[in-house]
């Protein structure tokens, strides 16, 4: 192999100038990676449980929102998502507003857009998540909050939703690590996540083999780190009689 290895180069000083090194710009593209995926995962969460919600109550209104919700953002591409984000949706707002979010720093639009984009297409998929989880409880605990005096959103509350999301944990352990891989889709808008730094990287350097090893590893140890946390979240959440229970 003619290859010419040299990882001393992810210690070398960038040669734009800058004060920082190659790995820097990967600690810098981590960082970034890390914060919007975390952000979105809030959205994703907040948004995906609203309309599961939405989707289990005995309202075709509400129900077909959700539905609608669903089918928008899982059968569009997240990529052309990420340009309707970033490219669209300032020209569709009142022009006051359109013309604030343009005059923001490019970083800022990247970031914002992105987190945006992330959130609600994950929304979309949490959203069956939380449906499958209620609609797997038996009929009787619904009647039973009823009966006792619960509205039907306290019914959700205090009983139903406590015991659905400790059910769908496995699964939103898998939407969790997805949301740190489909966030380097965020890189083909501008956003410089630790995917953008390693071909960046690739372009100042030619070294392609040590940057996008590099790359993996940090992927990789994202993922063990998040399959530690949700193991030991669905260990203290697990429920005797149910999925996974003992």
């Amino acid at each position: 192999m003619s290859y010419h290895w040299n990882w001393g180069i992810l210690l070398s000083p960038v040669s734009t100038g800058e004060p920082t090194t190659y790995l820097g710009w990967l600690i810098s593209g981590l960082w970034v990676t890390v914060t919007v995926s975390l952000a979105a995962w809030v959205i994703a969460l907040i948004v995906g449980s609203f309309f599961g919600v939405l989707r289990t109550v005995p309202n075709k209104w509400a129900s077909g929102a959700g539905t609608v919700y669903v089918a928008v953002f899982r059968n569009i591409p997240l990529i052309v998502q990420f340009f309707i984000w970033y490219l669209v949706i300032p020209e569709l707002l009142p022009p006051s507003l359109g013309n604030w979010f343009k005059q923001l720093p490019p970083n800022v639009q990247f970031f914002s857009s992105s987190i945006l984009c992330l959130g609600l297409f994950t929304g979309a998929r949490v959203c069956e998540q939380v449906r499958s989880g209620i609609n797997a409880l038996p009929r009787g605990q619904r009647a039973a909050g009823l009966a006792v005096g619960f509205t039907q959103w306290q019914t959700y509350r205090y009983v139903l939703l406590p015991v659905a999301y400790r059910i769908i944990v496995p699964p939103l352990t898998s939407e969790f690590l997805n949301i740190f891989k489909n966030s380097a889709v965020a890189s083909t808008i501008g956003l410089l996540d630790l995917s953008a730094q390693a071909r960046q990287l690739v372009d100042y350097t030619a070294q392609a083999y040590e940057s996008f090893i590099a790359v993996t590893l940090a992927y990789v140890l994202i993922n063990l780190v998040v399959m530690s946390l949700m193991r030991w979240v669905e260990a203290r959440t697990r429920l005797p009689g149910y999925i996974g229970g003992k």
